[in-house]
């Protein structure tokens, strides 16, 4: 079964009540029983069923297996925004002492999250580029994940999966990958050796930009050591699938991240249109960054464009596709800042993977937490712009900046 036809009439598509083609929203706090003994059972985790909705709702379990099937993962937990799922598997898995190793090309606020949680004794070392050899003089004894985006944001550099995880795995570490800005459509991480996904499913899977959640995915195919990783030493009984019963039962529960089943909802109807969006906005990303690249004064950073590291690894791992999010520079804040307030069709608004086109200038909004060494290895700069391609007629786009460009 194809992707598309697969987001339609998979196996976690089901019957719903009333034949209805999509779940109904479950916009309940709790959950009525037929006896008091059912509830116990339910609340202790002896039989499935729904509680209470912070703890479980069936929207949400609805978008939960959509998203596992397509990951090809053991289980999904959703979470209030891609922030929170980011934060629940760093947190379910690690104890102070303990220490990550990282790609410095991401997401500001996911770099913001790794200082905060110096606060709590795991640290952070960030390497440019997450390769074994930037990554192999890091490792010391405390060493229990290494993180990276798939394809950076804003960064764009692009993680070979297999390699990593391969390498990763030879020292007994486990590989989590951030593949918002890759998706499902572009590549499986899992099936590359990755051992957790998460999704800011806010971005692409919901596609039209109104509602926020988080996606954690789980392979359960690391073998944890648990007297290494102290945080799953409880679940030792479950082997494999510590993981998932900790992050389930204990700490996602216990913080109270839940997603809201209105929420949910949104995702599910928005991410049955995930591979046509996808084609179409990496289809006009690339055009986009081909046609701008050509413009004097102006510096284009793109996964696809010949200039790129990446654009084999594009080729052989990514389906042939950039993803939707490219970079330029303009050679002054102020020149940037002239180009975005006359830029016609594309929204200054801090998202990206909506059906619109979005920009934003990065170093005053995303990253004013950041270091300056930071901000460069991220590829953010004073005069840089973020474009959140989208899935308009892709002359405009090009015309749109173009202009803006050319009057700035």
């Amino acid at each position: 079964m194809e992707f598309n036809t697969r987001l339609l009439h998979g196996k976690a598509v089901r019957k719903y009540p009333d034949s209805a083609i999509l779940p109904p929203i479950s916009q309940v706090t709790a959950f009525r029983f037929d006896t008091a003994e059912e509830q116990a059972k339910v609340f202790q985790h002896k039989a499935a069923g729904f509680a209470y909705s912070r703890v479980g709702n069936p929207t949400v379990a609805a978008f939960e297996q959509r998203i596992n099937e397509l990951e090809g993962g053991n289980a999904c937990i959703a979470c209030s925004s891609g922030m929170s799922a980011i934060t629940l598997a760093l947190l379910n898995m690690l104890c102070a002492g303990d220490e990550i190793i990282a790609g410095s090309g991401l997401y500001g606020g996911s770099i913001d999250l790794f200082e905060d949680l110096t606060k709590f004794g795991i640290t952070t070392h960030f390497v440019n580029h997450v390769t074994p050899e930037e990554i192999e003089p890091l490792i010391t004894s405390h060493t229990r994940l290494i993180y990276s985006e798939v394809i950076g944001n804003p960064g764009l550099r692009v993680l070979d999966i297999r390699k990593v995880a391969d390498f990763a795995h030879a020292h007994g570490i486990p590989l989590m990958t951030d593949s918002t800005t890759a998706t499902p459509y572009l590549v499986n991480p899992i099936s590359l050796g990755a051992d957790i996904v998460v999704h800011s499913s806010s971005k692409y899977i919901n596609g039209y930009g109104n509602a926020i959640s988080g996606v954690i995915i789980d392979s359960a195919k690391f073998k944890w050591d648990f007297d290494r990783f102290r945080a799953l030493d409880g679940y030792r009984k479950f082997g494999n699938l510590a993981y998932t019963i900790r992050l389930r039962t204990d700490i996602w529960e216990n913080m109270g991240s839940c997603l809201s089943p209105a929420n949910a909802f949104l995702n599910i109807a928005g991410l049955e249109t995930l591979g046509l969006r996808m084609e179409r906005i990496c289809s006009n990303a690339s055009r986009l960054a081909e046609a701008l690249n050509g413009i004097d004064g102006i510096k284009v950073n793109y996964p696809l464009l010949e200039s790129s590291p990446d654009r084999d690894l594009c080729r052989t791992q990514l389906k042939g596709f950039g993803g939707g999010i490219l970079t330029f520079r303009t050679g002054s804040r102020e020149r940037a800042f002239r180009i975005l307030n006359s830029l016609k069709y594309a929204v200054i608004a801090s998202n990206i993977g909506d059906i619109r086109t979005l920009a934003i200038h990065p170093d005053s909004t995303l990253y004013i937490r950041s270091t300056k060494e930071q901000k460069e290895s991220a590829g953010v700069f004073d005069d840089t712009i973020r474009v959140s391609v989208g899935i308009e007629n892709i002359d405009d786009l090009i015309d749109d900046f173009t202009e803006a460009i050319r009057n700035s």
